[in-house]
């Protein structure tokens, strides 16, 4: 393991501690079992870090993901949750654009980035059909957002009085997924899929 992977395993291991603790002395037992959820990934990615070519950008990607996360059920503001807080009132109509929104943006555009390093591999150089790759990536972002709207679902029903929402929340959360996994896309074009080619992604 690279020295940079273990400044980013150490500060993940200081949010779960930290976060971890908060919410166990709150009893809070919808974000104990978001913990459970993110040790679960971060024990998946320590297996696989020798075999997938995970960026800079993803790693580091996901760990800001997962301190915008437990900040938002675990830090008040006034006598709500961080998560509940309008940042900038875009409608009168619908509840937009609030911290769970920005983190749902920020989240599934680092998916959509961990998706291309798990595709890297088995991509040719360079590639011949990048609208196609495109429509794969974004698909596949997105994907990942439905799989965490199943399991705010699961949370849901195993901690009745959690905070995850209802239909509206649902749907909102889903549009903030794809902005995020358009952003990723655009970022992967951007930074590595260049005149139609792969550029290095080691380091980046």
């Amino acid at each position: 393991m690279k020295k940079k992977h273990i400044v980013l395993l150490l500060i993940n291991l200081a949010l779960i501690a930290g976060f971890g603790s908060l919410f166990l002395a709150r009893l809070n037992y919808e974000f104990l079992i978001y913990v459970g959820v993110i040790v679960f990934f971060l024990c998946l990615i320590g297996i696989s870090i020798k075999k997938v070519d995970y960026t800079l950008g993803s790693l580091v990607g996901l760990t800001v993901w997962s301190a915008l996360h437990l900040a938002g059920g675990g830090i008040t503001i006034g006598e709500g949750r961080l998560y509940d807080v309008m940042l900038i009132r875009l409608s009168e109509t619908y509840p937009v654009w609030r911290y769970d929104q920005l983190v749902h943006i920020w989240g599934f555009g680092v998916s959509t980035l961990v998706v291309f390093s798990l595709l890297t591999g088995t991509l040719k150089r360079p590639v011949e059909n990048p609208i196609a790759l495109g429509i794969v990536l974004v698909m596949a972002g997105l994907g990942m957002g439905a799989l965490n709207e199943i399991l705010e679902f699961v949370v849901s029903i195993c901690v009745p009085q959690s905070g995850v929402g209802g239909y509206m929340n649902t749907s909102l959360d889903l549009c903030a997924d794809l902005i995020g996994a358009i952003l990723g896309l655009l970022y992967i074009r951007l930074r590595y899929l260049r005149d139609n080619g792969i550029q290095q992604m080691r380091g980046g």
